[in-house]
């Protein structure tokens, strides 16, 4: 076939000569490697066969040409009932045919100095090729006892070795026909093995692929479980004691003021802490009530382009009258001119609670401030300070972890530590984030940064 034919072939033409070449020697789910790989050898040397028959005819070479039709064949016979018929080639019977065969054309054809040496290796390589493993060994002593032999005959009885060529151009010619046949063997062997390497390899990194996926899978439920785990004993913490005891607190003040007979200080007194114990209890309520309504339905954020300091301008104030009744000041400079984009509900929960923690761990005429600066075109900081006690460094690092424990205010107010928690997923649905920087006994400053 012309050379320019060939390379106008359509990609579809391809294929489908592919597709004829694999329903010749049958599919890997049907067959086995060793079956394909006779199927392979069994087909080229049949072609192969109808050409050296007439050419070692025409040569004079009438064994080799007998051989050729004989090998053709047996191997007809078994690529048929192997491929059509499910029967499983002989392989002693492949085996014994090449002692045989290449045993008759060593003497036929020049012995040592013929071809027959040249192709007697590669029949044994492909013996092993679609042989089973166990029989190699026995296979390997066989042709080389077979070999030791006929060259050990030609050593002592030259006279059994016949020379149908002349020396130069006729064993030159022997020797350039018969080495396509080794070349076509061990291009099938080593293409069929390195093809099934290649295979299992891209199986083994499938399989590795997907061991690692199953383990991330794995890894993940196994952590969303634990966070759930940790959600759930956070949660029945909460109900079975932090709301539980200011409840029963919230009870024992009532039932004083009931049935007690107080006089007008004592009364004050009592209503103070009723009136600090309710509080506590709302807001930690509240808390709870967002925090869970978060987590079982995904807060729902809406933004909006608002003015800072109108946000949070009611928080503020009423954030000022908590702070007073601790004799804290509350200071805040937020310029009237500041637009934050943000869901105004979030935003406004978030500040509430950061100032709530600021009051709550303040002691008694401290100073907490709020300042508002414009990091960039996109960005606007809110920073809440206080010089109340500070955070120690061992709990520093599940501040805004719902891991983190409720601690006590100055004056044993009580909270449930999910306000932190609550404050940055909230910030960080915006578009925001949140940090603070801490020293105990010095005071604390929480950042917040909001979408301008």
């Amino acid at each position: 076939m012309p050379k320019l034919n060939f390379n106008i072939f359509s990609y579809s033409s391809l294929k489908s000569e592919n597709s004829f070449w694999k329903e010749l020697i049958g599919s890997s789910s049907e067959f086995s490697m060793e079956s394909r790989i006779f199927h392979s050898i069994s087909i080229c040397f049949i072609l192969l066969a109808s050409v050296y028959a007439p050419y070692n005819l025409y040569a004079g070479l009438y064994v080799g040409s007998v051989s050729a039709v004989i090998i053709a064949l047996f191997l007809l016979h078994q690529y048929y009932y192997s491929r059509f018929h499910g029967k499983k080639h002989s392989n002693l019977f492949f085996g014994l045919l090449g002692v045989f065969i290449f045993g008759i054309n060593y003497f036929s054809n020049s012995g040592i100095n013929g071809s027959t040496d040249l192709i007697w290796p590669v029949y044994l390589l492909l013996l092993f090729a679609i042989s089973p493993y166990q029989q190699h060994f026995k296979w390997l002593v066989i042709y080389l006892v077979a070999f030791l032999l006929l060259h050990a005959l030609e050593f002592y009885y030259p006279s059994l070795v016949q020379y149908p060529f002349s020396p130069g151009k006729g064993q030159f010619i022997d020797r350039i026909t018969a080495f396509p046949m080794p070349v076509i063997g061990i291009y099938i062997i080593i293409r069929y093995i390195r093809r099934s390497y290649d295979k299992e390899r891209k199986i083994v990194e499938e399989k590795t692929i997907a061991i690692e996926k199953s383990k991330e899978q794995i890894t993940l439920h196994r952590n969303q479980l634990e966070q759930s785990n940790t959600k759930k004993n956070k949660l029945m913490s909460i109900i079975s004691h932090d709301i539980r005891t200011p409840l029963l607190n919230i009870q024992s003040y009532l039932e004083l003021l009931h049935n007690q007979d107080l006089n007008g200080e004592e009364r004050i007194m009592v209503e103070e802490n009723l009136l600090k114990s309710t509080n506590s209890t709302l807001e930690m309520l509240s808390n709870m009530l967002y925090w869970s309504k978060s987590q079982m339905e995904g807060a729902q954020v809406k933004l909006v382009s608002a003015n800072l300091f109108s946000v949070l301008e009611g928080t503020l104030e009423m954030q000022a009258i908590q702070a007073g009744k601790k004799n804290i000041s509350l200071r805040y400079d937020i310029p009237n001119d500041i637009i934050v984009r943000a869901d105004v509900d979030m935003l406004q929960l978030v500040i509430r609670n950061l100032i709530s923690n600021a009051i709550k761990f303040t002691a008694d005429g401290g100073r907490i401030s709020v300042n508002t600066s414009l990091e960039s075109e996109q960005m606007c900081k809110i920073t809440v300070s206080d010089n109340g006690r500070g955070i120690p460094k061992e709990m520093q690092e599940n501040v805004f972890s719902i891991k983190s424990e409720a601690t006590s205010g100055t004056n044993n107010e009580k909270g449930v530590g999910l306000g932190l928690a609550l404050c940055r997923e909230f910030i960080e649905k915006q578009g925001g984030r949140i940090g603070f920087e801490s020293t105990e006994g010095v005071g604390s400053s929480f950042f917040v940064f909001v979408l301008s």
